[in-house]
């Protein structure tokens, strides 16, 4: 079934199209480096990230939400961090604390490699795939990552989970039967499998883009049996296509584009939208 959302009350800032600063800050969870939107304070000069800190001086200090940000291959880029900070802050009726692992330790994808068509950067890419984004190890972090969080973080009452391409499909193999997440979302996913939906128990959004399998996507609608939203991108706009390309919240956006700007804007809109009906 597919559920109408209500519009949250936010207010997304205007989008920094080059140079932007991340407001968070990265700290040590289960051994990576993770970017976080509610820090604490410690010494500039400090040589290595904090471990999680209990007291905070920004973001959402009341938040007793949290989200799960799990970023698309190519790692920390300022527009998957500016994303994370979007969802912390923006919503003024429901803020979020918003958790970035670096689960490939260092080791992102070359954007370069994307779009993969050559054979060499098709053989890259499968290789990275193959390895370092192979989901076993990420699935078999997450639990132990919340664990850590909730143990310093007890006023975190609630969890959702938000991933982009690659962890569009981490995503899906973590809202199955047991989640610890109370609601979802994919943004243009990588690797939709109709197969993952049946076992889906928790309410779950999904934004494919313009170079998604619409068979694919649709296949995986019709499985699914929980509460749902599907919003593609491409849509039509004031009587004009909008057409976005896979990546478009996260590394691969470029923002510099007026168009992909304003979509950028209104995705991020309609994923608080989602939380905030679904937390």
């Amino acid at each position: 079934m597919t559920s109408t959302q209500s519009k949250a009350c936010c207010t997304v800032p205007p989008v920094v199209a080059e140079g932007y600063k991340e407001k968070g800050e990265y700290l040590t969870i289960e051994g990576m480096k993770t970017y976080a939107t509610q820090v604490s304070p410690r010494s500039p000069t400090s040589p290595t990230p904090p471990s999680i800190p209990v007291s905070t001086n920004s973001g959402p200090k009341t938040a007793k939400s949290a989200i799960l940000n799990v970023y698309d291959i190519f790692g920390f880029f300022p527009q998957t961090l500016q994303g994370a900070d979007i969802l912390a802050h923006a919503d003024g009726e429901h803020q979020y604390q918003v958790f970035m692992p670096d689960f490939f330790d260092g080791k992102p994808a070359d954007i370069s490699w994307y779009p993969p068509d050559n054979e060499e950067k098709g053989k890259k890419l499968g290789e990275f795939f193959n390895t370092l984004a192979a989901p076993p190890k990420t699935l078999e972090r997450i639990p132990k990552v919340l664990k850590a969080i909730q143990a310093e973080r007890p006023d975190i009452k609630e969890w959702a989970i938000v991933g982009f391409c690659w962890g569009g499909k981490i995503v899906n193999l973590v809202s199955q039967e047991g989640t610890l997440f109370k609601a979802a979302a994919a943004c243009h996913p990588a690797m939709v499998d109709a197969k993952d939906a049946p076992g889906i128990t928790i309410p779950y959004a999904m934004f494919p883009s313009k170079d998604e399998s619409k068979e694919d996507v649709e296949a995986w609608e019709k499985g699914l049996k929980v509460k749902n939203v599907v919003k593609w991108w491409p849509y039509v706009f004031l009587s004009v296509p909008r057409n976005q390309v896979h990546g478009f919240m996260a590394a691969r956006a470029d923002l510099k584009d007026e168009k992909v700007k304003a979509d950028y804007t209104k995705a991020y809109e309609e994923l608080l939208s989602f939380f905030h009906d679904n937390m």
